[in-house]
């Protein structure tokens, strides 16, 4: 049941202002005004972000000495080894840090750990492995606030290690020989929201203003930071909505080889290609390879100019996102089957479950969609002898780090931010940290902050969509977290002819407000077929407005969200 909430009415001399000076209609300046868009100016940058939008990338703490560092090991030839994360936020810091790198001649190679070997994070694997390569310069990405001993390791060894991470930091930090992470408490840098490979982004931005190289020796990496920022969440909002917005122009000229030759595999070569593209069909492939084994092969796909490789590779990240489903799916019913048989799901704020067998590449997953079915906090771990690995993905009241925080004494490590986390420990732990973190929920989560909502930004009537209020509403794009695809109510609407459920539980049917009558389709809601009684005229509905294309021809549709 979600309980839908109407943005209040801004102050409409504000409202006629915005929409006088752009020219739209109140209902558009309403939702800009629902964004914290007031201004003609404000909504120049929202609708036209630039490079020039980017902030002083020299404004993030110890960008000088991480761009000092690794000038001085260009000019003396020495060794640098990348270390990034398994998914896609990691690898395409590394894949953006490698090709860089590599156009400054210098001797770079990477590394990303092994999931069930190393698990998250700077290990003592790899370092020893840099060590062996002999490199004398570390740069982690999208990785390493927390990794205090294998910096000091790598000290040891003979490696200086620069951290380029965006995780919430622990208790102390590493001795490096500079920290790059927005999240610090030191750090002034004005946005902090950046994805991994946005931090690895504006390092590499500062090396090339350090280095007089010119625009374009960063610019031309902006799809990958795109393509790493919309897979990882990220509020896209500032500076990540300027580099997601100019990513995916990039990512629409399908100019780099692996991205083109992933395009073409999954069907979307020459279709429009937005964040939801990234995050529900390129985005699990690209993880895949690293749930299930091995993600340097996407670093491969995504710096290789051969187009015979590109195509291979990313046939096999097919295969193996087929193989992730089908484990997925085992997963997620066998986690629901728990939950409804020894869960007080109605009496309990959090969800902790823990499983012999389960693959620890996929919980991440799993626990996102068990968080999406249920709506409560969710820890799921999976049990390899006697430690568990964990990943604990969050509702948006609910600051999922902060909790594991108050329950780390139970933990043999965690890390993350407050939407999602990753954590390790030992299996006798498991009861008592399964109470200390209801105990966290109960401290920081209101009753009521349980029922899923959904924030409507305005209420209209179907006459006013017209095409070019369609266009306009295209044009908040990209959508993500902090600017999702405005959402509508209408109100007594009627259902046109014989509502149907199709597909995989897709809700099927027409409606009518006067003369306009649209398609709509509710994906996953066939349980309130009930709702719906066809000459029905006093429907409420809830939706985003889109346009579906098929058979050449572009229709607009209305998603609903819900309906009553």
């Amino acid at each position: 049941m979600f309980q839908w909430i109407i943005a209040e009415q801004a102050d409409i001399k504000t409202l006629d202002q915005l929409a006088a000076a752009l020219g739209v209609s109140p209902i558009i300046a309403k939702i800009l005004t629902n964004r914290g868009v007031r201004t003609f100016e404000e909504a120049k940058r929202f609708f036209r972000p630039s490079w020039s939008d980017l902030y002083d990338p020299f404004r993030i703490t110890d960008m000088d000495k991480a761009v000092e560092r690794i000038e001085r090991a260009v000019t003396r030839h020495e060794s640098i080894f990348i270390y990034g994360d398994y998914d896609v936020d990691g690898i395409t810091s590394v894949s953006l840090m490698y090709l860089f790198l590599k156009k400054l001649e210098v001797n770079v190679s990477f590394y990303i750990p092994d999931r069930l070997r190393e698990g998250y994070g700077l290990s003592r694997i790899g370092v020893e492995q840099a060590a062996q390569s002999g490199a004398t310069l570390l740069i982690t990405v999208d990785c390493g606030i927390t990794a205090i001993e294998e910096v000091a390791l790598a000290k040891t060894l003979g490696i200086d290690v620069i951290v380029s991470d965006h995780h919430e930091p622990g208790k102390g930090l590493p001795v490096a020989a500079a920290i790059l992470d927005p999240k610090r408490e030191t750090c002034r840098y004005p946005f902090k929201e950046l994805a991994g490979v946005g931090v690895a982004f504006k390092l590499i931005q500062a090396i090339s203003v350090k280095l007089g190289l010119g625009e374009t020796a960063y610019q031309d990496f902006v799809d990958l930071v795109a393509l790493g920022s919309a897979a990882d969440i990220v509020p896209l909002v500032d500076e990540n909505r300027v580099l997601v917005k100019l990513g995916l122009d990039k990512i629409n000229h399908v100019e780099r080889t692996g991205i083109r030759a992933l395009a073409e595999t999954t069907g979307l070569l020459g279709k429009p290609i937005g964040t939801g593209q990234i995050v529900f069909i390129l985005a699990p492939r690209i993880n895949a390879v690293g749930r299930l084994g091995n993600a340097e092969r996407a670093v491969q796909l995504l710096i290789t100019d051969d187009a015979i490789q590109a195509k291979n590779i990313a046939g096999v990240l097919e295969s193996e996102n087929r193989n992730r489903k089908s484990i997925d799916e085992e997963t997620f019913i066998e986690a629901k089957m728990i939950i409804e048989s020894e869960r007080r799901i109605d009496k309990e704020r959090t969800i902790v479950l823990a499983q012999p067998g389960w693959h620890s590449g996929v919980i991440g997953i799993v626990a996102s969609r068990i968080v999406e079915q249920y709506y409560r906090p969710t820890v799921m771990i999976a049990i390899e002898g006697d430690v568990g690995k964990g990943s604990a993905r969050s509702i948006p009241n609910f600051d999922i780090h902060s909790a594991l925080k108050r329950c780390e004494k139970h933990l043999i490590g965690f890390g993350g931010h407050r939407y999602a986390a990753g954590l390790m420990i030992q299996v006798d732990k498991i009861p008592a940290f399964r109470e200390m973190f209801e105990s966290a929920a109960m401290d920081m989560l209101g009753e009521g902050e349980l029922v899923q909502q959904v924030a409507v930004d305005s209420e209209i009537h179907l006459s006013e969509i017209t095409d070019k209020f369609v266009r306009l509403i295209n044009q908040f794009a990209p959508f993500g977290p902090q600017n999702m695809r405005p959402v509508f109510l209408s109100r007594n609407l009627q259902v046109v002819g014989s509502p149907k459920v199709v597909g995989k539980n897709h809700l099927k049917f027409k409606v009518r407000q006067g003369g306009d009558v649209f398609d709509a389709i509710g994906f996953d809601l066939g349980e309130l077929e009930y709702r719906l009684s066809p000459g029905d005229d006093k429907l409420d509905m809830i939706y985003v407005i889109e346009e579906n294309q098929w058979n050449g021809q572009t229709k607009v549709q209305l998603r609903v969200k819900d309906l009553r």
